[in-house]
């Protein structure tokens, strides 16, 4: 038998037992909420990510195709590969490091919702 059904058990009065069933309901209802909202924001969180990524890699691609144009030896592209591969680069860090932090913050969140601790 669960702890709750063994206080309602051992206490007589009904009005106990309708305290503790509301503070249950209570609960349950916080957490539900709570996970709705970091669903939410987890969804708003995706499309920004997904708009911000599609604008960066849209003007990586351009800035590759005008040096691509620019280029007129093999020098050139060489250098020209360089310079694209290592704006390349910096991004995926700069993208690896923005989805840490957010994945820290998920945590720290979902970790508050369980424990039934206000979230940040």
């Amino acid at each position: 038998m669960s702890d709750l059904s063994e206080r309602i058990a051992s206490d007589s009065s009904p009005a106990v037992a309708n305290a503790e069933a509301t503070k249950l309901n209570q609960s349950t209802l916080e957490f539900m909420l709570g996970a709705q909202k970091i669903l939410f924001e987890e969804m708003v969180f995706f499309g920004d990510e997904m708009m911000e990524r599609t604008r960066t890699e849209t003007h990586l691609l351009s800035e590759f195709v005008a040096k691509m144009a620019g280029a007129h030896s093999v020098k050139d592209v060489r250098t020209m590969y360089q310079e694209c591969g290592q704006h390349q680069l910096d991004f995926m860090r700069r993208d690896t490091e923005r989805l840490f932090r957010h994945g820290e913050r998920m945590i720290a969140a979902t970790s508050n919702l369980i424990s039934g601790r206000e979230p940040n």
